[in-house]
């Protein structure tokens, strides 16, 4: 019986889990697909009476004056720079990673690191702002790339050491007196045996980099740069908003990251479980 009881509560608990994560995203697709004036009738119907899936082709369509010249070049931006960050982090976090696993005495540089996200980020508006502007980077996908690396590079470094940690020693040390260097054992053992960890790590930093708005705001002053996140809140901008406009947006707006999710799952799943087998 309560074997039972137990099976009941678990997926309960996981029914709840899901309504809570997707009855969100149902709303915004329902607001989307809705005429203004069903968003408008007050009291407010579930169900629109009249479906509308014309802002969808307005959001994907390149012709002058429609909002998708404007949505789909900052989905390009968004996509490039967040991807380009993870790939720069990536490179840069797994050897940091690597030597704070395999050589003790180095966890104070992670720690304080790690201690920056504690300063507002506002704090460092100014000095970003200088650097960027005496670089002329202002306004330029690279800019924003080298700026998300600065929020990205230390969380893949502390995910990334202690999955290192996890690994066993053993297979390291029978390379290392077969003769391979410091960088033959990370590409030939380490990395093979860690590709797991590496996924869930790539998709952390990008989905980091890819919901980021306070710097994009702040860096970039037009399409030229500007992020998905930035161009939706000027879709709320004036005195008569779409709201479903601003919904079919969010709709679109989660797809990268759904694919990307599904892409690498299974390595996702392993890669945030495998640390939990350290004894």
């Amino acid at each position: 019986m309560k074997r039972y009881i137990r099976t009941i509560l678990r997926y309960g608990a996981a029914l709840v889990l899901a309504i809570s994560i997707l009855a969100p995203l149902l709303w915004l697709f329902l607001m989307s697909v809705s005429s203004s004036a069903d968003l408008a009738r007050v009291p407010l119907e579930w169900i629109p009476r009249q479906w509308d899936f014309s802002r969808y082709g307005r959001l994907l369509s390149l012709e002058p004056g429609q909002p998708g010249a404007l949505f789909l070049h900052a989905l390009a931006n968004s996509i490039f720079t967040a991807t380009g960050a993870t790939l720069i982090s990536l490179a840069l976090a797994i050897p940091a990673a690597f030597s704070f696993s395999r050589y003790p005495g180095r966890d104070g540089w992670l720690m304080g690191s790690l201690a920056i996200y504690m300063v507002p980020p506002v704090a460092f508006v100014l000095p970003l702002y200088f650097v960027l502007q005496q670089l002329s980077l202002l306004n330029t996908h690279l800019g924003l790339i080298l700026v998300y690396c600065s929020l990205i590079l230390p969380f893949l470094t502390w995910m990334l050491k202690n999955q290192f940690d996890a690994l066993p020693l053993d297979i390291e040390q029978a390379a290392r007196l077969d003769g391979l260097r410091f960088w033959q054992v990370l590409l030939r053992i380490t990395l093979p045996l860690a590709k797991p960890s590496l996924a869930a790590s790539a998709v952390f930093g990008w989905l980091l980099a890819w919901d980021e708005f306070f710097y994009a705001l702040l860096f970039t002053n037009n399409i030229q740069a500007q992020t998905l996140p930035v161009t939706i809140a000027g879709f709320t901008a004036g005195r008569a908003t779409d709201d479903g406009l601003v919904a079919a947006v969010g709709i679109l707006a989660s797809v990268p990251p759904l694919f990307i999710a599904i892409w690498l799952q299974k390595f996702l799943v392993s890669g945030l479980t495998s640390g939990g087998s350290k004894g």
